[in-house]
C-alpha cells in the first residue's frame, strides 16, 4: 500500500486541507488558543546542587515539563544534528521510501507517517524518522539513514551526550523523591535503558488553524528530551489551558513521561502536550525517548508507598504497558 506523505502533500501547494486532517471543533488550534505570558520552568544545570534538586523536583511535580540550559552539550553538535536531519528530509522521495516502516506489522523503526486506524480518526500533519540509539545491543544501523554520510557519526556523538544528560536528570529526579541518586536509573533498566530518536517533520500546512502536528498525548517513555528548530509549535497543558513553549536556542526541553509518573506514584506528572503547525515554514523537532527495556517491570517504588500514600498505579512490564497504551486499553 502506498502511503501518502505529508511532505508530498505540502509540496503540492494545496489551498485547503483534505478532510482527514481537519480536527473536530473542540481540538482545533483556532478554538483552543494557548494562554499568553506564562513562563515554563527554565533550569540551569550550572547552579548549586541543592537548588537544582529542588527546582527539577518542583517542575516535574507541578508541570511535568522543564527546559534546561548549561547542560554542557556544544551548540555545534546540536546544529550538526539538525543539519543531518534536515538533509535526510530533503532527499528525493524514492530514497526516503527505502527506509519506510510498517507500524501495522510492529515495525516502528524507519521513515513513517502516522496513519489512521479507521475512517473517523484524524491524521496528524507530520512525517517522521524513528530509530534506536542505545543500548548498542539493540541498535540496527541498517535502519539509520545512509545519506547524508555524516548522519551516523553525528548521531552517535549526540547519543553519548544524551546518555550523560539523561543520567544527570535521572539522578536529580531520584534525589527529588528523597531517594539515592541511582534508584530511578536502576529501576528503568540501568545500562539497558533504551534511547529512541524520533525526528519530526511538520511541513507548511495550508490551514494550520484547523490541523495538529501531533494530537494531545502523554509520552509512554520515562523521559523525553527534545530540541526543536526555531519555528514554534510545542504546547503543554497546565491548569486547564494550553501553554505555548517559546524557542530558546541551545536549550533542551524535558518531558516527564508515563513511566516516571508510575515509579514516583504520581508525584511527578506525565505532561500532556501537543504540536501545532505553521503555514509558511517547516517545523522540526528531534525527540529522544528514554524508555525501559520491554521486559522491565515498572510500578510505584516500594519506598514511596505507605498507608497514607497507597499505590496509585498497577505494576506491569513495559511491554504490557506499551500494548495497552497503543490499543487505548485501561492500565
Amino acid at each position: 500500500m502506498e502511503v501518502e506523505r505529508i511532505q508530498t502533500l505540502s509540496l503540492n501547494q494545496l489551498k485547503e486541507l483534505p478532510p482527514q486532517f481537519i480536527r473536530p471543533a473542540n481540538e482545533r488550534p483556532e478554538n483552543t488558543k494557548a494562554i499568553e505570558g506564562v513562563i515554563v520552568p527554565l533550569i540551569s544545570l550550572s547552579q548549586s546542587h541543592h537548588l537544582l534538586v529542588k527546582e527539577i523536583a518542583e517542575a516535574a511535580s507541578e508541570w511535568g515539563f522543564f527546559v534546561i540550559t548549561d547542560h554542557g552539550m556544544s551548540q555545534t553538535l546540536i546544529q550538526r544534528l539538525q543539519e543531518v536531519g534536515k538533509e535526510f528530509f530533503a532527499l528525493p522521495q524514492e530514497e526516503k521510501e527505502a527506509y519506510a516502516n510498517d507500524s501495522s506489522e510492529g515495525k516502528f523503526e524507519g521513515y513513517g507517517t502516522k496513519m489512521t486506524k479507521n475512517l473517523e480518526e484524524k491524521v496528524e500533519w507530520v512525517d517522521y524518522f524513528f530509530h534506536l540509539m542505545a543500548p548498542p545491543s539493540k541498535v540496527n544501523y541498517d535502519m539509520w539513514p545512509k545519506h547524508p554520510s555524516s548522519y551516523r557519526e553525528v548521531t552517535q556523538e549526540y547519543n553519548k551526550e544524551m546518555l550523560r544528560v539523561t543520567n544527570k536528570v535521572l539522578e536529580l529526579l531520584s534525589e527529588g523523591l528523597g531517594l539515592e541518586r541511582k534508584v530511578l536509573k536502576s529501576r528503568l533498566g540501568d545500562e539497558e535503558i533504551e534511547l529512541e530518536m524520533k525526528i519530526n517533520m511538520y511541513p507548511p500546512c495550508p490551514q494550520p488553524h484547523l490541523a495538529l502536528g501531533v494530537e494531545p498525548h502523554t509520552d509512554m517513555s520515562a523521559l523525553t528530551i527534545l530540541v526543536p528548530n526555531e519555528v514554534p509549535g510545542l504546547q503543554v497543558w497546565k491548569e486547564n489551558s494550553w501553554v505555548a513553549v517559546n524557542y530558546l536556542q541551545n536549550a533542551l526541553m524535558v518531558h516527564v513521561g508515563d513511566q516516571l509518573e508510575v515509579l514516583s506514584n504520581g508525584k511527578y506528572k506525565s505532561v500532556l502536550h501537543r504540536s501545532l503547525v505553521n503555514k509558511e515554514r517547516n517545523r522540526m523537532s528531534w525527540a529522544v525517548f528514554v524508555a525501559p527495556p520491554h521486559q522491565a517491570v515498572i510500578g510505584p517504588l516500594p519506598s514511596l508507598i505507605n498507608d497514607q500514600n497507597p499505590p496509585k498505579f498497577s505494576t506491569k512490564t513495559y511491554a504490557e504497558y506499551r500494548y495497552r497504551k497503543f490499543n487505548k486499553l485501561s492500565q
